[in-house]
């Protein structure tokens, strides 16, 4: 590696390499050269040359975000999927060790071969859902959730980080030292240095048995809490994405997971959505949203009753380049994709947040491919908390065809659904685009100011960069 980035550092003609993200593919960026560490050494040494040579720095992993957290145009881009290896598991403490390039299904294959006949075993939390090949440092950087009922962000969920800051050193932190570090750099977006481990806590792995029935929206707060008050772990609401719909945004499935026996036997064989079904249903999200919506629902009801394990019945199929496929089916006039938004919003106000999303959906004929609702504990611990109360997230998955009018009907949509969350008290997060006007983003973020003043505290020179990172500072300058 440290060969490799001498050689790249001291080459000054290159090959334009272009990367883009993996969901909207609306990211494309050219970078100064693409670097794949294997250990903590390989990143201190880029981290260096890049310092000194005054270049810029990204950091990614599988490149699922939208907003371009992950790249930056014309710096150097340190792939961190090489360093996927564990470092330590704790049986008794229920810690596990891990290089911060390792994916979700890695890290529990590990420890579910590692426990293989124990008792008592551990699992994780909670990870994001609807792709799983992200890495565990892409999750400390954004500081994500899963669809836990009673959980706070990841950042619960970490005991200790290694990071590798802008001059090159090696620094443990944790919430006893290098407090501010550890802060800023869990949902710090990859700006306030690199992860190159995470130890994370692990909680008792257990059967859980998913419930599920149709629900309203009207009803979903007090059915959420009803699960809770039953003991219920993990949970959502995935609603009706189809404007005929006379309940659209109003009807939907409500499935929820319970703690159920440690002798209960989990079978091989349960209803489960193929590959193949999953494509047709897709089709269906574009092309028929009221049977997509009813051929979903049948699926779940008919699972009711299954049985999982609390951590792995979180992990889903993802299709690689689904919506390229998808456009040939289809004869796409332009090519698509889908960009996804999530706010925030206080539990009571969720009716009537829906309601208000409706009415401008319906008279701005947007797209919605996929919805659903969840429930985040408020974060306490970091510098620019995205989860600011106890309250419902609101996932929004809009279709945005890839011209230029179809990329300025799509940032208006996303614009007014923050203005429409900020009427109700909410916010939005932050890297999943980048169309918030500055003045939302203050609205919402008041502390983004003093985030960015950190950055510079951190790393003078400003080694860590990002295009998203690039673009509010530049929407922000002169601002105090």
């Amino acid at each position: 590696m440290v060969t490799q980035l001498r050689a790249a550092t001291a080459t000054i003609e290159r090959p334009a390499l272009v990367h883009n993200d993996t969901h909207s593919r609306l990211n494309a960026t050219t970078v100064r050269g693409h670097l794949t560490p294997k250990h903590t050494e390989d990143v201190v040494r880029a981290v260096q040359l890049a310092r000194a040579r005054d270049e810029s720095m990204s950091v990614c992993g599988s490149c699922h975000a939208m907003g371009g957290q992950q790249f930056a145009s014309d710096g150097w881009l340190l792939d961190m999927r090489g360093m996927k290896q564990i470092l330590g598991f704790d049986a008794e403490r229920g810690h596990i060790k891990v290089q911060a390039g390792i994916t979700w299904p890695e890290l529990i294959r590990h420890y579910v071969i590692a426990q293989h006949g124990s008792a008592s075993q551990w699992g994780i939390r909670q990870k994001q859902t609807g792709a799983d090949r992200l890495t565990v440092g892409g999750a400390v950087a954004a500081n994500i959730h899963g669809r836990g009922l009673t959980c706070a962000p990841f950042v619960s969920d970490i005991e200790s980080l290694e990071v590798v800051t802008a001059d090159g050193s090696v620094v443990e932190c944790d919430r006893d030292s290098n407090t501010e570090l550890f802060r800023h750099v869990v949902g710090g977006y990859g700006l306030f240095g690199v992860v190159t481990s995470a130890t994370i806590r692990l909680v008792p792995r257990q059967k859980v048995q998913r419930i599920v029935g149709l629900c309203d929206i009207a009803e979903i707060g007090e059915a959420f809490d009803r699960r809770i008050r039953s003991g219920y772990l993990y949970g959502d609401f995935q609603f009706s994405t189809a404007p005929e719909d006379r309940r659209f945004l109003s009807r939907g499935v409500f499935s929820c997971y319970r703690p159920v026996e440690p002798e209960t036997i989990v079978p091989d064989h349960q209803v489960r959505l193929s590959p193949a079904d999953w494509r047709r249903l897709i089709y269906l999200a574009h092309r028929n949203k009221l049977r997509a919506f009813n051929e979903f629902a049948d699926f779940y009801l008919r699972s009711s009753g299954q049985m999982y394990w609390s951590d792995t019945h979180q992990l889903s199929l993802y299709l690689d380049d689904y919506h390229g496929r998808l456009d040939r089916v289809c004869d796409a006039r332009v090519p698509g994709s889908e960009m996804i938004t999530e706010l925030y919003v206080p539990k009571d106000r969720l009716v009537a947040f829906m309601d208000d999303v409706r009415r401008d959906f319906l008279e701005h004929e947007v797209d919605l491919i996929y919805g659903t609702v969840r429930l985040i504990e408020r974060d306490e611990e970091t510098a620019l908390p995205w989860a600011k109360a106890s309250c419902a997230c609101v996932i929004f998955n809009l279709h945005v065809d890839h011209d230029l009018k179809g990329i300025h009907r799509s940032a208006s949509h996303f614009r007014r659904l923050i203005d429409i969350a900020i009427h109700h008290q909410g916010s939005f997060f932050l890297t999943y685009h980048r169309h918030a006007t500055a003045e939302q983003l203050l609205a919402c973020y008041p502390e983004f100011l003093r985030f960015l003043k950190a950055k510079r505290v951190f790393d003078p020179q400003e080694t860590f960069q990002s295009d998203w990172y690039r673009h509010y500072r530049r929407e922000l300058q002169g601002m105090k």
